[in-house]
């Protein structure tokens, strides 16, 4: 059993445990109470309300048009659903210009939505804001690779970092976001060695999704795991819900595929 605070919730030193012990992390992105129930009694880890809410809650083609206020009402109807898990909320895009802007976010999602940590896009200037951030008290998880709020500069949703160039700077983005004091990386869409080595160096749990299975932990958009999203599912993901009765069963088995390494394959990993 993984450990928790006295009142059996998750918390950030329990996620480092978690790494420290070698014991695989499982996160689910979650967007009302209902669904982080349900994820929560299946034993996930860390749920996130993602601005994947943007795609498969609002129907919009990107993750850009999510507002600060969008965020907001889905992580206050998450948080009233758990029970165990670490809520993680996203900054999504340009919410966070500056550090005033950032504080103001974080006070809304942290104080007032119950989230307990901030996840935010990328590097550059971003790194400032973390620091910041981790200054005030206010732990923030970190995401590289594939940035969907990065979207039109990247051309489209693929592989990231596919050139030894673009690994290291990955690997120095990565290293200076530790440096900052995120609490923990999303690595997407990055090659799985990439991924295996930077979770093997770096001191924070870092949690993969499209990064193969040498992560510390992995994360799936709730809707592509039950086959409901619209499109095409993703190459990484797996249909958990296909031959099981409910959604409750879906999540217990992506839980346990996570814990027992069994997820993701290698026909799940992209490169």
């Amino acid at each position: 059993m993984s450990e928790a605070n006295n009142h059996g919730a998750m918390t950030i030193p329990a996620l480092l445990a978690m790494k420290q012990r070698g014991e695989r992390i499982a996160a689910l992105t979650a967007y009302d109470a209902s669904m982080a129930r349900l994820a929560d009694r299946a034993g996930v880890d860390l749920v996130l309300v993602g601005d994947s809410l943007g795609m498969v809650i609002q129907g919009h083609a990107s993750t850009l048009p999510v507002r600060l206020e969008d965020v907001a009402y889905h992580t206050a109807a998450v948080r009233r659903g758990l029970e165990r898990a670490l809520l993680v909320a996203d900054l999504p895009f340009l919410s966070y210009p500056d550090r005033e802007s950032a504080f103001l976010a974080a006070r809304r999602l942290i104080g007032e939505c119950g989230a307990a940590m901030l996840k935010l896009e990328g590097a550059g200037y971003v790194i400032e804001l973390v620091a910041a951030l981790v200054e005030r008290e206010v732990p923030v998880c970190g995401h590289l690779g594939l940035t969907p709020q990065s979207v039109l500069r990247l051309g489209g949703y693929r592989l990231q970092a596919r050139e030894e160039d673009a690994q290291r700077r990955l690997a120095a983005d990565a290293l200076a976001l530790v440096e900052a004091g995120i609490s923990a990386l999303v690595l997407e869409c990055v090659p799985s060695e990439l991924a295996r080595r930077l979770a093997r160096e770096l001191p924070v749990p870092v949690i993969g999704i499209g990064a193969g299975p040498g992560c510390d932990g992995q994360i799936l958009v709730s809707y592509d795991l039950l086959g409901i999203s619209p499109g095409r599912r993703p190459r990484f993901c797996r249909d958990f819900l296909a031959g099981r009765g409910s959604v409750s069963e879906a999540f217990a088995a992506y839980v346990r595929a996570v814990k027992e390494g069994d997820f993701p394959s290698a026909a799940e990993t992209l490169a």
